[in-house]
């Protein structure tokens, strides 16, 4: 879908993709709860709706009916400003992002920059509702976040980086059409490649806050972390931008290193985007409810001792591998 006017292309497509991503993230939150539920031999949501499908309306129904409360000692400004942030941070990042062929908002030639940057600029609305609520359990969940955001980057940006040099490029789409044919770099090269999808896929999850990396919240620890003051819709906000990241994530995921729309049969590149990306966002799921948080001191220590090396040494080795190719 193209049109002669970039402002009505970025608007339209614009609405029809935040539009889509929220519709699919609001039944993500039904989803996890059944997927959950299985996994620990309960029924999960049952009462609202046939198979409790009308559980994530009658949640957001429930969030706007509930008081809006901000402490008295508060930074009242900063503490309402946080949570929409925290939105549109994530939501921007979809801008980027080839859904199908031609489906694209802006085609940047510096995608992946605009698209990791968009997604890391999350930490600063997370800090600014922990410094806002004047909450010791917020204020801590919001060191931790600003602390594991900013080294979970530097892995993250590196694996990131092995696509571009195998692609040549930095725009999302040459990345894409780089892997036409089958060419995944999630595969090929058989080193750099896959221990880069792999590298990405687990550093995405501590950008995402998703256990075993979600230290900011650690609910037994700090209470709600940043979310320990909010209540109502602004929470929600909080709760929305949590597992829209975690989408928008997984679908940059499978446009880098999983060919993204590129898929068998004809005019089906939307169906191939969405299923490689349902995919991963389930795996996110299944791991979440396998596994137990790490401690903050092992947190840092795989991302400096592990992640760090990891994402250096595939640097180097994906521009062996295209020079001597």
């Amino acid at each position: 879908m193209s049109f002669e006017n970039p402002w009505v292309h970025g608007i339209v497509l614009g609405m029809i993709i935040a539009n889509v991503a929220l519709g699919i993230t609001g039944y993500s939150i039904w989803f996890e709860r059944k997927f959950a539920g299985r996994m620990q031999n309960r029924p999960g949501p049952t009462e609202v709706g046939p198979w409790g499908l009308l559980q994530p309306i009658a949640d957001v129904l429930k969030l706007l009916q509930k008081e809006d409360i901000v402490p008295r000692s508060a930074d009242k400004a900063l503490f309402n400003l946080a949570p929409p942030l925290t939105v549109f941070a994530v939501i921007g990042t979809m801008a980027v992002l080839p859904v199908a062929p031609g489906w694209i908002i802006a085609d940047l030639e510096i995608g992946v920059l605009f698209a990791l940057a968009m997604a890391s600029l999350l930490v600063f609305p997370v800090w600014m509702a922990g410094w806002a609520s004047n909450n010791k359990y917020a204020l801590l969940g919001g060191m931790r976040s600003a602390a594991q955001s900013i080294s979970y980057e530097i892995p993250l940006l590196l694996s990131a980086t092995v696509p571009i040099i195998l692609a040549d490029s930095f725009r999302i789409g040459d990345i894409v059409e780089a892997q036409l044919g089958g060419n995944l770099f999630a595969f090929w090269p058989p080193g750099p490649g896959a221990l880069a999808f792999i590298l990405f896929f687990l550093c995405s999850l501590a950008e995402s806050n998703r256990i075993p990396f979600d230290i900011p919240e650690a609910e037994s620890e700090l209470v709600a972390g940043v979310t320990t003051e909010y209540t109502g819709m602004k929470f929600g906000l909080f709760y929305l931008a949590e597992y829209l990241h975690t989408l928008i994530i997984s679908a940059m995921a499978a446009a880098m290193f999983l060919g993204g729309c590129d898929g068998p049969g004809a005019n089906d590149g939307f169906i191939w985007m969405l299923i490689k990306t349902l995919v991963l966002f389930i795996s996110i799921f299944w791991i979440r409810w396998s596994y137990m948080r790490f401690r903050s001191d092992q947190l840092m220590a795989i991302c400096w001792k592990l992640f760090l090396p990891l994402g250096l040494f595939l640097v180097m080795a994906s521009a062996l591998w295209v020079h001597w190719t």
